[in-house]
């Protein structure tokens, strides 16, 4: 898939595209709405179809202090896309320029000349444009003026509730891996490098990935029933502690997966792992010897969980 720069001007071959616009993150159930008509659009017309996206999110300009949220990198997004029919990912790097643009100078300057699009999906409820003065309504009376159609797509509804990335993010801070699996139709996933840590695990026999956080939202703190995808495409199943590791000092935040029957080298490769299920909250343990008869009751019940997949 190829990734667009919205400071640069689109190329020949991906203008006059059909423009899915959005955040998009965490692809949930809404968002696969609106790429999915951009890419039923896209494809009666014969026409190339882009997904739009913004990073840093906004909230990182206007509110910077505000604790780490993202449900997704652009590297996961842009394997999303692609696999929902996109043939371009286009990012569009929210700053104080971008945050100063007019709606007019967002659909007739951005959108129609240097993108090149020949129409744009977005929810009904998406803004843009300064002080957010950008709607669905401005969108179609200022686009037809510029040549740029657009459509609409209503929020999808589960259990009487719209679906939304404060939904899975409330579901992931109270551990409900499950609700955030649903509404995404895929587990919350975190993908980096696994790094070298104090190795702890290996003289109790259970030796883990250690990955950092990074901008994630940080979900329920505590023990985990975990997926793992490798470089290679081969997938692990394991359990793992996301927390401050309470027993031993200095406290550090890690999300550390132990995989079942493994024993290879990760260290320095990009792994991905996926929280399927909450298991217990993070606990201290006052001897090493109660943590490490614990983490095998853990391991236990997260083989027993995981024996399905």
């Amino acid at each position: 898939m190829t990734r667009l720069d919205s400071r640069q001007r689109t190329p020949a071959p991906l203008r006059d595209a059909i423009v899915a616009l959005g955040n998009f993150d965490g692809f949930h159930l809404g968002h696969q709405a609106v790429v999915g008509e951009a890419v039923r659009w896209g494809r009666e017309e014969g026409r190339p179809v882009i997904v739009a996206t913004f990073d840093p999110h906004p909230m990182r300009l206007f509110r910077p202090d505000v604790p780490w949220f993202r449900l997704t990198t652009l590297d996961q997004r842009e394997e999303l896309f692609a696999a929902a029919g996109a043939d371009a990912m286009l990012v569009f790097h929210f700053d104080a320029e971008l945050a100063g643009t007019t709606a007019e100078e967002f659909i007739c300057t951005l959108l129609v000349d240097r993108l090149g699009a020949a129409g744009v999906v977005t929810g009904e409820d998406f803004t843009f444009g300064k002080a957010r003065a950008g709607n669905m309504d401005v969108l179609r009376r200022l686009g037809a003026g510029c040549g740029l159609r657009s459509r609409a797509v209503g929020p999808v509804m589960l259990d009487g509730e719209v679906v939304s990335s404060t939904r899975i993010s409330h579901a992931l801070r109270a551990g409900d891996c499950e609700a955030a699996t649903w509404l995404m139709t895929r587990p919350f996933a975190v993908r980096g490098i696994v790094q070298h840590g104090d190795k702890v695990g290996r003289t109790i026999d259970f030796p883990t990935a250690n990955l950092d956080m990074g901008h994630y939202l940080r979900p329920a703190y505590g023990i985990y029933a975990v997926t793992a995808r490798l470089p290679d495409g081969r997938t692990l199943k394991g359990a793992a502690n996301l927390g401050i590791r309470p027993t031993f000092d200095p406290p550090k935040e890690l999300l550390e997966p132990y995989f079942f029957d493994f024993a290879e080298d990760l260290y320095g490769q990009e792994i991905e792992v996926a929280l399927v299920h909450f298991l217990r909250p993070e606990a201290k343990f006052d001897s090493l010897e109660a943590l490490t008869a614990q983490i095998a009751r853990d391991c236990d019940e997260a083989r027993r969980l995981l024996a399905p997949l």
